[in-house]
Order: C-alpha cells, then structure tokens, then sequence
C-alpha cells in the first residue's frame, strides 16, 4: 500500500466514523448504550461529546445537548424515548463501573 497523504487519511477517518454511525443509529438502534458503554468502554453518548469536543479544539462553541442532537440527528431525549429500554440494577452498577473507569466522574454528574 502507498503511503496515504494526511488529508486522504482524515478522509478516511470521517468516512469511518459515519459509517459506525450509521451503523449505531439506523442498522442497530437497538443496541442500548449502557450495553455499548459496558462491553466496550464506550457509548453513543462517548462518541457525541468527542465530537463536541474536536469542535471546541477548533474554536467551535457547542453544548453538550448540541453536540449530541448533532450526532443523534435528533434531541437526545426524543432518542432516548424512542430506543432506550429500562436497564436493570445489575446492568447500571456494572455501567456505573464502566463510567468510572473509561470516562471518570459518575454518569449523570456534569
């Protein structure tokens, strides 16, 4: 493979990210966050505040609630209420420990 040239490469990227997202939102809208975030480290909501926070890198002003209508493509409380299942106790101490370990701080603690 030729090497590829920085902007290829962040094309390549964002191709990328679009295409998890995609797949996140249309292909497995069932997936539950706290699953994400409890097997993998990581969740939709991980992926709304990256996207917040490359932009305030840049000199971007976004919110959180911005950020994450960005990525949802719509208010995370309309996201919320149409995907998001009950999770059980066991499901949000594990979640609880996941937060902790991958994000810091508690879930829900700004």
């Amino acid at each position: 493979m030729d090497k590829i040239d920085a902007q290829t490469q962040t094309e390549l990227e964002a191709a990328a990210f679009r295409a998890l997202r995609s797949h996140l939102m249309e292909a497995r809208p069932d997936v539950q966050n706290i699953d994400l975030m409890n097997m993998a480290g990581f969740c939709r909501n991980c992926l709304s505040r990256w996207y917040q926070e490359a932009a305030q890198a840049r000199g971007i002003e976004m919110s959180k609630e911005e950020a994450r209508t960005a990525f949802y493509g719509m208010p995370y409380d309309a996201w919320k209420a149409g995907h998001q299942a009950p999770a059980s106790a066991e499901k949000q101490e594990d979640f609880a420990r996941a937060f902790a370990q991958n994000v810091g701080g508690t879930p829900g603690k700004d």
